[in-house]
């Protein structure tokens, strides 16, 4: 047998120049990778030349703004909202000063005008949706317009009126109101003037040179000395001084616009001794008028409101805004007692009913 070599077929003479095809790729790959890294150089060289080729000025002034934009974005996500902060300042400064408006703060943690109350127009907001949501949107408007802009309304008073806490807009604003303005209970009150002077005179008996009775509280002045005894402390009874005054107690309850469950509602006896002056202050809210029935009213004796002086009369109630800047004073002699008034908080005739529901909702004692 003799071996013949075959001749090459076609395929085996075109096996041979494999190896070169794939070269030649690993060639193009690296010419595609220089040309990407020539058009990211022309790309970046063309960006440093606009660069250069901006106005300085323009620069600057865009640098400044974002120097600027950056600032005020972390001071907005730092500070409270200026709304909620107007409130709080106007809590705060009596604190730092001991002081505002020449009347002396207590600084006690229960006392609706001296505590802080941190994003207190926030929480009252809050209230109100809640009302809202149980009962109705009906007749809010003024109080949510209140709520929503309570800096603004305390800050742009004028300074004869100028309420601390609470500023309900478009109410009537005068520094006295008639008798008329809350006329059942006025009359209910001088009615029953010699009930509450009796258990005034068996409260009075037991003050001595040397200690205050228990229930009375003292309370700061430039001059003298002025006590109250509380049946009603911002909303809230106090039960031993009611026990102790039942008939005076009872009568609130027959009063159709006495403020009882809410913050803003204090029903208390109000004594100055001679000498006695308490400096001018304001109120914490205008949606209440505060009555004084003279119970013993010596001569000499003046409560001055918004510039306007009045003397108060034994059996006659005196209707007044205390959101008004106001002072008292007893110039008398020491022969000539103390003056001595029977205070209850009203409602502003002006605030509707529907509104005074949703105020003692939303301003309720522990709230």
């Amino acid at each position: 047998m003799v071996w013949v070599p075959l001749s090459p077929t076609s395929s085996d003479l075109r096996a041979p120049l494999r190896a070169p095809s794939t070269t030649t790729m690993s060639l193009e790959w690296l010419m595609d990778w220089s040309w990407s890294l020539d058009g990211l150089r022309d790309f970046i060289a063309t960006g440093i030349q606009s660069f250069r080729d901006c106005d300085a000025t323009a620069l600057v002034a865009v640098a400044c703004l974002l120097v600027l934009f950056v600032w005020y974005c972390y001071h907005v996500g730092r500070e409270q909202p200026r709304a909620y902060a107007t409130v709080n300042a106007l809590m705060q400064s009596a604190e730092a000063n001991g002081v505002q408006n020449g009347f002396v703060y207590c600084h006690s943690p229960e006392c609706v005008r001296c505590s802080h109350h941190d994003g207190l127009n926030q929480k009252l907001y809050h209230n109100l949706q809640e009302y809202a949501k149980r009962y109705s949107w009906s007749g809010m408007g003024r109080i949510h317009k209140g709520i929503r802009e309570q800096g603004r309304y305390l800050n742009s008073r004028p300074s004869i009126q100028k309420p601390e806490v609470f500023f309900l807009p478009d109410l009537p604003t005068t520094p006295y109101f008639s008798r008329d303005a809350q006329k059942h209970d006025v009359e209910l009150l001088e009615r029953n003037f010699q009930t509450i002077l009796c258990e005034f005179e068996t409260l009075y008996k037991a003050f001595s040179n040397c200690s205050l009775p228990q229930g009375w509280k003292m309370n700061s002045t430039p001059s003298g000395e002025w006590f109250t005894f509380y049946l009603v402390n911002q909303g809230m009874c106090v039960p031993r001084n009611c026990r102790r005054c039942p008939r005076t107690y009872r009568l609130l309850g027959s009063l159709r616009t006495c403020i009882g469950n809410n913050v803003f509602g204090n029903a208390c006896i109000s004594v100055l001794s001679p000498g006695t002056v308490i400096a001018e202050h304001y109120g914490p809210t205008n949606i209440r008028i505060r009555c004084h029935l003279g119970l013993k009213t010596p001569s000499n004796c003046e409560l001055v409101v918004g510039g306007e002086p009045q003397c108060w009369a034994e059996g006659r109630c005196l209707l007044f805004d205390d959101s008004f800047l106001h002072t008292a004073f007893h110039e008398g002699g020491p022969e000539e007692g103390p003056r001595v008034v029977f205070m209850v908080d009203l409602w502003h005739p002006n605030v509707a009913a529907a509104e005074r529901q949703a105020l003692d909702f939303i301003f309720a004692p522990g709230r």
